[in-house]
């Protein structure tokens, strides 16, 4: 089985970035669409910088989340921001998405799914499908259903997990798991679900600011199980 791989997101300042060059991650996320976490290119530029004093064996990849874009503020972004992953966490259709991956083919596309409710059928935005999605983007994400467009802190129904990850094996897309998590709750997800991957924001923070004694310990837990 390989590594589940970890990616923190939300982050905004220097200094805690600084501060976790010694986890073994695998991405670092930076919030592009409206929310307490929300940075702007210049900013994002300045982080994103800070990579490269990581052990270039060590360096996570960088990835934007977005809402609903448009192409054109991606160019934007693009221009000033040495991104790795696009992780787009609206409503963009399977169309949006390839063209998107058209237009960055050097760049990851991820694409955000919502857990709406404990039906099946009606797991995924009214907007898509799961399989319109294969062959077109490079991974996907199940994240808890909030109108902003994620980030809500709160866990969706895990036994909802095994139908994706079904799916997402079919199509040969790894599938990251979002939504609630913690350094209290991942050994659970992981030894019930062991998913490809994780994502945590809220779930290592301190009064809104990311804590380096919770990071660490999510991120252990993650690489131990």
């Amino acid at each position: 089985m390989s590594e589940t791989m970890v990616k923190i997101c939300g982050l905004q300042d220097v200094e805690v970035l600084k501060s976790m060059k010694r986890l073994p991650l695998d991405y670092v996320g930076f919030v592009f669409a409206p929310s307490r976490r929300r940075i702007t290119s210049e900013q994002a530029a300045v982080l994103t910088a800070q990579l490269a004093d990581w052990q270039a064996d060590k360096a996570p990849e960088a990835a934007g989340v977005f809402v609903n874009p448009e192409l054109a503020e991606l160019r934007e972004i693009m221009t000033a921001v040495p991104l790795g992953v696009i992780q787009l966490h609206g409503q963009e259709s399977a169309e949006f998405c390839r063209e998107v991956k058209l237009a960055f083919p050097q760049v990851q596309v991820w694409k955000a799914l919502s857990v709406v409710s404990r039906d099946t059928e009606q797991a995924l935005d009214s907007h898509s499908s799961l399989e319109s999605y294969a062959g077109v983007v490079d991974a996907l994400l199940l994240d808890t259903y909030d109108p902003q467009g994620g980030g809500s802190g709160r866990t969706f129904d895990w036994a909802r997990i095994p139908h994706f990850q079904q799916a997402a094996a079919a199509y040969g897309l790894p599938l990251f798991i979002a939504g609630g998590l913690e350094p209290g709750n991942v050994s659970e997800l992981l030894a019930g679900y062991a998913p490809d991957g994780v994502d945590v924001s809220s779930g290592v923070e301190s009064g809104g600011i990311k804590d380096i004694v919770k990071m660490t310990a999510f991120v252990e837990r993650v690489k131990q199980s």
